[in-house]
């Protein structure tokens, strides 16, 4: 069992590979969840105070405000996140791609891409979310049999609707068996839902002890901090697992971490890392800028203008959805008649961000030291 790391910036491991791998990113078909708004909302007193109104709002207007269902979808299309992937590992890296998009619970986006002549052969990839006891873990589940990917959605639906142990750990060993998928614990470390902590732990610890015979891979994420990710690689290695990459891209930045080989096809690559146990990771440059500056970038990626995109997804209120007066989820464009004064005045103000060098600045001052991750693996070859 083999992994190694290796940075842009320094160079040498390039030119022993043809292909660069880009999995884990997202898609307008992907449904981000605003509950965290909510989170948010309540942990303040001032903003506990917006919440109230918007209840006494709410018994005139008849429209309740429900953070908890409300979700946003990512501003890129299936084929322009493709290509945003596509384009980083041929133009900066000078080689063949291979792409994996994997949206929340969704096949919609590679299925799609399927119908193009030239991306017969995309991968048919998810991100599942997986209920397990009190909590819920992310796995990106890649390259599903084609013919038979919409089978297995209904029965990952089904079981996250009815989940039991059991029954979680039956789907996995079945999915396990096919040769060709693989499947990654997306940053397993991250307590996504904000369990207590313990809780959390433990939970982690029972998932790992049933299931990491039929993980193939955990992931090194490339929106999550430098720290978080080597405590990742240390995690894997007593479980004895691999690492792999996984960018999570939700906005217009490419990921920040890919993988490396020679492999011309997703399949063989998949054959590497899961039979061969060998994984090549590169840090892109962008990892190294702060982590305060990327998430603040992909807010601003979510909440432009395009006007290049279809009607009906140009404004971030056509992307955006929340339960209506009737409990079906519509676009919040269809709920008011204009964006709400306040509202507007506190993303006009968040734009400002994009014509000022607030970004720039948060990017240099901010960065994370990448050079820490050398002690990881004790194996990482350098880049120049």
């Amino acid at each position: 069992m083999q992994a190694r790391i290796a940075w842009f910036e320094r160079d040498q491991p390039l030119r022993n590979f043809k292909t660069g791998v880009s999995i884990h990113s997202h898609t307008n078909r992907s449904r981000e969840s605003l509950e965290f708004v909510g989170n948010l909302l309540n942990s303040h007193p001032l903003l506990r105070t917006f919440l109230r109104s918007q209840r006494e709002a709410a018994n005139h207007t008849g429209l309740h405000l429900n953070l908890a269902k409300s979700y946003w979808t990512p501003p890129l299309c299936p084929r322009g996140a493709y290509e945003l992937e596509k384009s980083q590992i041929e133009q900066h890296l000078d080689m063949r791609a291979l792409v994996s998009l994997s949206d929340h619970d969704s096949i919609e986006a590679p299925m799609l891409l399927r119908v193009l002549p030239a991306m017969l052969d995309a991968p048919v990839s998810l991100e599942w979310t997986v209920p397990f006891q009190t909590s819920k873990f992310h796995l990106g589940v890649h390259n599903l049999p084609g013919d038979r990917a919409q089978v297995w959605m209904d029965d990952l639906h089904a079981c996250t609707a009815q989940p039991t142990t059991a029954r979680v750990c039956d789907l996995l060993r079945s999915l396990h068996s096919v040769p060709g998928v693989l499947i990654v614990f997306n940053h397993p470390l991250w307590n996504l839902y904000a369990n207590p902590a313990a809780e959390f732990a433990q939970n982690l610890e029972d998932f790992l002890a049933l299931n990491n015979s039929c993980l193939h891979a955990f992931e090194l994420n490339g929106l999550r901090r430098l720290d978080e990710n080597r405590r990742v690689a240390q995690f894997a290695s007593k479980w004895q697992q691999i690492v792999v990459s996984g960018g999570d891209r939700h906005g217009c930045e490419p990921n920040g971490i890919l993988n490396l080989t020679n492999a011309p096809s997703f399949s063989e690559w998949v054959e590497e890392v899961r039979v061969d146990r060998r994984s090549q990771l590169l840090f892109m440059p962008q990892y190294g800028d702060s982590m305060v500056a990327r998430y603040y970038q992909t807010f601003l990626d979510a909440i432009r203008d395009y006007p290049d995109h279809s009607e009906g997804a140009r404004y971030w209120d056509q992307r955006t959805y929340h339960p209506g007066r009737d409990g079906s989820m519509q676009p919040l464009s269809s709920l008011w008649a204009r964006v709400p004064g306040f509202l507007r005045t506190i993303l006009d103000f968040a734009r400002l961000a994009e014509t000022t060098q607030l970004l720039n600045k948060l990017r240099t001052r901010f960065g994370q030291p990448m050079t820490t991750m050398s002690d990881v693996f004790g194996q990482e070859e350098g880049v120049r």
